[in-house]
């Protein structure tokens, strides 16, 4: 088994305040994404794939209006009073990533031998222009991230990937680094997927993110909540 970065999840309180908010900090709008009416949020897209990460993409995520979830709360603690207050008032930021795996069933199995319950394996799908996109993806009911964010949400794609149809956006990925006071903790949940490319450290909890974009090296920063 080798996990490896899927995509880079920004939450926004609006999908325009997000788009807007990538405009502005890495020089270009994101693309179209679409709808995932089981969570009731919405997303647009961005490529940001190097060698390194060579499926990588920009998520701007955020709750759709009139929509609620089918069951449980949203996903990424978008439902978390505390993420909702920060993003109002602070704006969009980085606050997770997504790690793709090709046995997500035996990834779930790998964390929960260490005491780590990431999830219910939850099937998913929505349309696309390009036709449907179907995946797995672990989900818990109360939404919550764990280990602030710094734990990836696992997911195994179908036969198709987003990656594959978003154009070159002139941003690229050149490096994520977790930290968290659990650090070893943490090490060995990696380990035990054999995640790649993803640095680890002790300290405060968070993730940072490095980009090159149309306007220099962007350094995006989680922090809490």
């Amino acid at each position: 088994m080798s996990a490896r970065i899927d995509h880079l999840v920004v939450a926004a309180a609006s999908l325009d305040e997000g788009a807007a908010w990538c405009e502005a900090t890495l020089g270009v709008p994101p693309g179209p994404g679409g709808e995932h009416p089981f969570m009731g949020t919405h997303n647009r897209l961005l490529r940001v794939a190097t060698v390194d990460y060579p499926r990588a993409y920009f998520e701007i995520i955020a709750p759709q209006p009139g929509r609620s979830p089918k069951q449980g709360k949203r996903w990424f603690d978008l439902d978390d009073e505390a993420m909702r207050d920060t993003l109002r008032h602070k704006g969009p930021r980085l606050v997770h990533f997504v790690a793709n795996v090709p046995d997500v069933r035996a990834a779930v199995a790998a964390w929960e031998a260490l005491g780590i319950r990431r999830g219910d394996v939850v099937e998913a799908s929505r349309e696309t222009p390009r036709g449907l996109l179907q995946w797995q993806i672990t989900i818990r009911e109360d939404g919550q991230r764990l280990f602030a964010g710094a734990l990836p949400t696992l997911i195994e794609w179908g036969q198709a990937h987003p990656a594959a149809t978003l154009p070159e956006s002139g941003v690229t990925l050149q490096g994520l680094i977790a930290s968290h006071p659990e650090a070893d903790r943490l090490r060995q949940a990696f380990e035990a997927v054999d995640l790649q490319g993803v640095g680890l450290k002790q300290g405060a909890a968070g993730l940072c993110a490095i980009l090159d974009t149309p306007r220099g090296r962007v350094r995006l920063e989680s922090g809490a909540p």
